[in-house]
C-alpha cells in the first residue's frame, strides 16, 4: 500500500489502575479508521513506548496489527534496532517501520546514512526515517535526505523539523521519485501539504479525525479555498493539543469525551492541567 494520506500514531490508553485499557485501545483504533484515517502507527512516541513493558509493547503491536488487517489498512510500527525490526517479520499488516534518526550521539550525515543502510538491509519491511532534529540534535540537509531516499529499503520520511525551513522547501520542491514525505509537525501540516507532502503522521488527529483527513484531501485535490481555512482552524487545535508534553492533552480530551477510561499517562509524563484540556475542548466545540 502507498505511504500517503492520514496516519495516526495511536496512544496507549490506561485504566484507572494504570494498566493498559485493551478494549479501549481496540475501540479507539477502529474508530480512527472509520472516521477517515488511512492507516495507523504503533508504538510511536505518542504511545509512550518507553513506559511500556516489553510484553505490553508486543501486545499493543499485535492488537493494532489485527485491527489494521481486519480493516485492510496499513500499519507503520516504530522500530529502531535490528531486534525490534525482526519482531515485524511475522506481522503482515505491518507495511513499514518508523525508525528514528540516531538521537543524542550526533553521528553526522555519513553515520546516519551508514546506520540506515545497515538497518534497511536487515529489515523485513521498508523503513520510514523519522527526522525530528529538535529531539535528536542531528540536523540533515535536503541533499542528505535525498541520499537516504536512494538507499534500498528506505520508503519515506516522517519530516518533523519544527518549521518550514529552506531544507524542507528544497526537499519538497523536488522529492525523490517513490519517496513518501509524510509531515510530522501537526501545527504546520497545512503548509507542508500545500508544498506537496502526500500525507502526514499526526497525533492531533485522534480528535477531529475527519477534518484532518479532509485537509489532506483538499490539498491533494488542489482545493486551497477549502484547505486554507480548515488548515488555520486545525493549526490552532494542534497548538492547544501540544500545549503540554504529548500525549497528555490528547488523552485528557479523549477522556473528557468518553473515548478512553482515564486521562492517565505514565512517568516521566504527568497528566495535563484542566486549563489545557478545556482550551482544546473549547476549540473542538
Amino acid at each position: 500500500m502507498p505511504l500517503s494520506g492520514l496516519f495516526i500514531p495511536v496512544i496507549t490508553p490506561f485504566a484507572a489502575d494504570g494498566t493498559v485499557a485493551w478494549p479501549a485501545l481496540e475501540a479507539l483504533a477502529v474508530d480512527l479508521l472509520r472516521q477517515g484515517a488511512d492507516g495507523l502507527v504503533a508504538l510511536g512516541t505518542t504511545a509512550e513506548p518507553s513506559a511500556l513493558s516489553a510484553a505490553e509493547r508486543r501486545d499493543v503491536l499485535d492488537l493494532l496489527a489485527a485491527v489494521c488487517r481486519d480493516h485492510d489498512a496499513p500499519l507503520i510500527a516504530a522500530a529502531n534496532d535490528p531486534g525490534e525490526l525482526r519482531m515485524l517479520a511475522d506481522r503482515p499488516a505491518v507495511t513499514a517501520a518508523l525508525t528514528l534518526v540516531p538521537p543524542f550521539v550526533r553521528p553526522g550525515p555519513a553515520g546516519v546514512l551508514a546506520h540506515f543502510a545497515a538497518l534497511a538491509a536487515a529489515s523485513p519491511v521498508p523503513l520510514v526515517v523519522y527526522h525530528v532534529p529538535y529531539r535528536t540534535a542531528q540536523p540533515l540537509t535536503a541533499a542528505t535526505l535525498r541520499e537516504l531516499a536512494a538507499l534500498p529499503g528506505v520508503a519515506g520520511i516522517k519530516l518533523a523539523t519544527g518549521a518550514i525551513d529552506p531544507e524542507v522547501i528544497d526537499l519538497l520542491a523536488g522529492p525523490p521519485p517513490g519517496f513518501a514525505v509524510l509531515g510530522g509537525d501537526d501545527v504546520v501540516i497545512s503548509p507542508l501539504l500545500a508544498l506537496g507532502a502526500p500525507g502526514a503522521i499526526l497525533a492531533s488527529a485522534h480528535v477531529a479525525t475527519a477534518d484532518f483527513a479532509a485537509l489532506i484531501a483538499a490539498w491533494r485535490d488542489g482545493n486551497p479555498v477549502k484547505a486554507r481555512p480548515l488548515g488555520h482552524r486545525l493549526a490552532r487545535l494542534s497548538a492547544a493539543l501540544f500545549a503540554e508534553p504529548n500525549p497528555a492533552v490528547v488523552k485528557a480530551v479523549l477522556h473528557a469525551r468518553g473515548r478512553i477510561p482515564s486521562a492517565g499517562v505514565r512517568l516521566p509524563l504527568v497528566p495535563a492541567a484542566a486549563a489545557s484540556r478545556d482550551a482544546a475542548l473549547a476549540l473542538l466545540r
